[in-house]
């Protein structure tokens, strides 16, 4: 039976992750640690102890203890937020990362899930259809570590046999949690302020295209990437996983067809430039062969799915 540890929680993933993995595996069987408090969905539904992954010594006892066979890292500060704490945010995320790939190389838990981003692109990047194999040449914080995470991953894999599997999220939509500081926040904010407002005004221009992914489909996907014999993957850094891409301005159209009063407004900020160093749509064949890839949802389910779902939040 394996047992999972979970790392980053109460993120905007792994609250998610965790409830999933729990179906699958058991709940006694998935671990859930994180340095602030989860919902009660994940305290009341299996085993959670705050644990920070930055603490190398505790990490690796909870690992032992607890006989660990999978670790899933999703322990990161986020693109918006790193370029305000660059030096802390390079801190956090490079040990998080160096510290679950030794925990795994001296123990067990062989298997562990690291979750890059198309943040590792960077503004020589093409744009369009990026392939899974291209110059990288990241210009933010965020980007910068995880390529450089990437690199490590692919080192421990080859050198210790450490067995990393890995994504380069695009972003990702969710009603579950609220948006933790990253370039790509705008397409979850939009439809929370769309109910509570009628309106949005959004921190990047209306022409601004770039790939996205309804939830469900990373946690799926994410999963199946874990599940997956080791012989059929031919890439150890970390798979392209494209979603589907649109503009500021198709998003916003797509909710004013279902609420007809529904206004937005653009006002780039900071998070402009970082979203013009991003691939405006990916090429994920790669991983569509290797491991079977697959999103279900397109721009229309999504807007559906998530207005139902944050009206029913909101009113709770």
């Amino acid at each position: 039976m394996e047992r999972i540890l979970v790392i980053g929680s109460s993120g905007q993933i792994g609250s998610e992750l965790v409830l999933a993995l729990r179906k699958t595996y058991g709940s006694s069987n998935v671990f859930a640690t994180d340095i602030k408090n989860p919902t009660e969905e994940i305290r009341n539904g299996g085993p959670f102890q705050i644990l920070d992954v930055l603490d190398y010594k505790n990490l690796l006892h909870f690992i032992v203890r607890h006989k660990i066979t999978q670790v899933y890292n999703l322990a990161a500060v986020l693109s918006g937020n790193a370029e305000k704490i660059p030096l802390q945010a390079w801190d956090i995320n490079m040990k998080a990362l160096m510290n679950t790939l030794e925990a795994a190389r001296q123990s067990d838990a062989k298997k562990l899930f690291w979750p890059s981003s198309i943040a590792v692109f960077g503004p020589t990047t093409p744009r369009h259809n990026t392939p899974q194999l291209t110059v990288m040449e990241p210009n933010t914080v965020y980007g910068i570590s995880k390529l450089a995470g990437e690199r490590w991953g692919e080192y421990y894999n080859n050198r210790y046999d450490v067995d990393i599997r890995s994504v380069r999220y695009p972003g990702l939509i969710s009603y579950k949690t609220e948006p933790g500081g990253g370039t790509t926040d705008y397409a979850v904010e939009i439809f929370f302020e769309a109910i509570k407002k009628g309106s949005y005004e959004c921190f990047v221009k209306e022409s601004t295209a770039l790939p996205m992914m309804f939830m469900d489909d990373a946690i799926e996907n994410t999963i199946k990437l874990m599940n997956a014999d080791s012989k059929q993957l031919s890439l150890r850094s970390s798979y392209n996983m494209a979603g589907i891409s649109f503009t500021a301005e198709e998003l916003a159209t797509a909710i004013k067809k279902r609420i007809p009063g529904f206004t937005a407004t653009y006002k780039p900020d900071f998070r402009q430039a970082i979203a013009d160093s991003w691939p405006a749509s990916i090429d994920d064949d790669i991983a569509q062969k290797d491991w079977g890839l697959k999103a279900e949802f397109d721009l229309d389910r999504i807007c559906d799915v998530m207005l139902e779902k944050v009206k029913e939040k909101l009113e709770k």
